[in-house]
């Protein structure tokens, strides 16, 4: 059936994380929906004309802006988590981090430093012109002077031949020059006709600067020679025009010159940081040795300016177009302040600044050339293998971390016969080594894990075998009452029990223990249990069998074709026994085992002890009575002979077998022991047999406590009636 549109809508959204679950992505959606509900109420409040409505429109902007804000950040967080969740974008991020974002700050910051020094360097050509021509004029100024003084001296007379200097001296082209004697105009030489200056209050010995006079700007220098008693101050003047531009121009750019439009200011120092802030945005502080100034480049526009020279055409790709701003201090000729300095805008290349810069160092320029273009293309060089290195580490970083992530998900989908390949010898290597260590155990772990599960498996279907071994309804004689109970300490037990009932009046009891524990000594359980059974209930064929009852020392062998199992004797059955084990199994396994026969018209028990613990009867009044007669273990020596007892039980007496493990756990107080034992039975002996061996099994485990239960525990009691 096709998937619906808004239902697969729904699914896209939904996996995409819209809408958002987060905290802060339901207060956005609040926000935007306030937002949109205010937006719509203005705009109907507006449609209506209510007043009141133009008081919404704060709200509403202030939420867009707060909505904006939020949903930028859910943005981000939602790329983050797309975008950086593959470890080889992290990476790519900080490695953009550290390394991309500050080289390109480091750029930023050269090239910008780079475009400032070559600006200064462009202005500091030019207004170290303007001091050149300054000096100049303050040298031929000084040499005027003392010749002037010199003529006055011997009344020659001030006349200078300047006309003849301008005309042979393109510097002296547009010189002014003006002396006076005592305050009095001698001499004023100008090329066209200019009135000389007048001599300010501020001049005192010598002065050489920018000034403006008459909105005008000039290069001005003057000194004072005093001879006797009167003095004589020589002005030299040069105007600040286009030809003087020309001259600092060339060979350099376009240089442009605004006489007008600049104030510095003086701060007081009383004045706060509020009333000490410039008034307009294009202010600048100017710190001076004699205060703080403000630079206000805004009270008027610049200029009319003044223009010389020409933008130089780029030679190369590279030669970019570099334009810097400074100022000239200017003094006013009449009062002496420096309140209104020039600007001076300069636009040149740069190569026009590279041949001005290493235009001095002549024979060494190429050498300091290749010096710098080997830097540079060994700073690239050395950058180009960082990157490699760099992306070669990467990748292996990433490739390592790509390879676990994938053998993670074939061992969850349960293949864990993956392996990585390892290419490296380093740290993440030796990590995928270790996986693969790690998937090769729980490989191994499972492999034993299904080899176990096949042995319990195993293992419970030989206790449900071993159950049925165990005798399940018992014939009680009219005599005698009987009660076995059997616990093993593992999955399956070595230990036997089983009662036979031969007839009305008969019953066989055997007890035994297979030495050693678990499935070996199961089967030797299960073979002693058929051989007895076998034995006692079947006609039995004896051959080679020692005599049992009443046999004397070197007695022969019996031979005999059949054996009725209701007239052998429990010590000719265990000689039976323990040729057939010591033929059938190996030389290290054997058995404990006691037989005995009840016979209820005499009520007493034939026995034979085959090397178990010895059977106790504790009669009615508390006497106890051991049937130890018997012989060797079972199957471990061949042709062994066996001692064959006999007990007499009255009515309320108790018959008592058991295994050893119930008298040797031990705990921090010794062993259980058979003292005990005799005492729990001794002391509950008017109960029943079950009853009582239940009692037995508690006092056990709480000796034992939390450990192990360290063998089988087995019980048989008898009780005659």
């Amino acid at each position: 059936m096709p998937v619906r549109p808004i239902s697969f809508l729904r699914a896209k959204l939904t996996q995409a994380g819209w809408p958002p679950r987060s905290r802060v992505g339901r207060i956005a959606l609040f926000i935007l929906g306030l937002d949109i509900f205010l937006f719509v109420l203005e705009k109907f409040v507006v449609a209506f004309r209510i007043s009141s409505g133009t008081s919404l429109a704060g709200w509403v902007s202030f939420l867009t802006f707060v909505s904006i804000a939020l949903f930028s950040w859910l943005l981000f967080r939602w790329v983050r988590d797309r975008v950086l969740w593959r470890l080889r974008n992290r990476l790519i991020v900080t490695y953009v981090f550290i390394g991309v974002i500050p080289v390109i700050l480091l750029v930023t910051l050269a090239v910008t430093a780079f475009y400032l020094f070559a600006g200064q360097f462009a202005t500091f050509i030019v207004t170290t012109g303007l001091n050149s021509e300054l000096k100049s004029l303050q040298a031929a100024n000084s040499a005027i002077a003392h010749d002037l003084a010199g003529r006055m001296q011997t009344s020659a007379g001030p006349n200078l031949a300047f006309e003849s200097l301008r005309q042979t001296d393109a510097n002296w082209k547009d010189r002014q020059i003006s002396a006076y004697l005592d305050g009095k105009l001698q001499l004023n030489s100008s090329p066209i006709g200019d009135p000389a200056p007048a001599i300010p209050a501020f001049l005192k010995d010598s002065f050489q600067d920018v000034v403006r006079d008459r909105d005008q700007l000039y290069l001005r220098v003057a000194d004072t020679v005093r001879f006797g008693a009167r003095k004589l101050i020589v002005v030299s003047t040069e105007p600040l025009d286009r030809h003087l531009l020309e001259h600092l121009a060339s060979n350099l750019g376009e240089i442009m010159l605004y006489p007008k439009g600049l104030t510095l200011r003086k701060l007081e120092q009383s004045q706060s940081k509020a009333e000490s802030e410039p008034d307009t945005d294009s202010s600048i502080r100017v710190k001076k040795p004699e205060g703080e100034y403000v630079l206000d480049t805004g009270k008027e526009p610049l200029g009319p300016g003044i223009s010389a020279g020409s933008v130089p055409a780029a030679t190369r790709s590279g030669d970019r177009l570099v334009s810097f701003v400074t100022t000239v201090f200017v003094v006013n000729w009449q009062t002496g302040d420096t309140n209104s300095p020039a600007a001076i805008n300069v636009q040149t290349r740069l190569s026009k600044l590279y041949e001005r810069l290493f235009a001095a160092l002549g024979e060494f320029a190429p050498a300091v050339e290749f010096l710098l273009l080997f830097m540079a293309i060994a700073f690239a060089l050395i950058e180009f293998i960082a990157l490699i290195i760099g992306v070669g580490l990467t990748r292996t970083i990433t490739r390592s971390v790509a390879n676990l992530y994938q053998a993670t998900q074939r061992v969850n989908r349960g293949d864990f016969s993956h392996r990585i390949a390892v290419r490296s010898k380093d740290q993440l290597a030796t990590l995928e080594t270790s996986f693969n260590s790690m998937t090769a155990s729980i490989e191994k772990l499972l492999a034993e894990q299904k080899e176990k599960q096949r042995l319990e498996n195993e293992l419970a279907i030989a206790q449900e075998v071993q159950a049925q071994l165990f005798p399940k309804e018992i014939s009680q004689l009219e005599s005698l009452e009987v009660h076995g109970f059997c616990r093993p300490a593992r999955t399956v037990s070595g230990d036997y029990y089983d009662f036979l009932a031969l007839n009305s009046h008969k019953l066989t009891l055997a007890v035994g223990d297979i030495s050693g524990k678990g499935i070996s000594a199961a089967l030797l359980m299960a073979t002693i249990h058929s051989a007895v059974r076998a034995y006692t209930l079947e006609t039995t064929p004896v051959v080679n069998v020692p005599l049992a009852v009443g046999a004397s020392a070197g007695s022969g062998l019996m031979m005999a074709s059949g054996l009725q199992g209701s007239d052998v004797s429990p010590s000719a059955l265990l000689s039976l026994l323990n040729h057939q084990l010591y033929e059938s199994t190996p030389s290290e396994k054997y058995a404990t085992l006691f037989l005995g026969v009840y016979d209820g018209i005499n009520r007493t028990i034939s026995y034979s002890n085959g090397g178990h613990l010895p059977p106790i009867i504790i009669g009615h009044d508390g006497s106890l009575r051991r049937l130890d007669a018997g012989g060797m273990v079972v199957g471990l020596f061949d042709n062994q002979s066996f001692d064959e007892g006999c007990a007499q039980m009255k009515a309320g007496d108790v018959f008592l077998a058991y295994s050893d493990g119930v008298t040797e756990p031990e705990n921090d107080f010794g062993e259980f022991g058979e003292a005990r034992l005799i005492d729990l039975v001794r002391e509950n002996q008017h109960l029943s047999l079950v009853r009582i061996s239940e009692i037995v099994a508690a006092a056990v485990d709480d000796w034992i406590g939390a450990n192990e239960q360290p063998d089988d525990i087995t019980l048989v009691l008898a009780r005659a009636r």
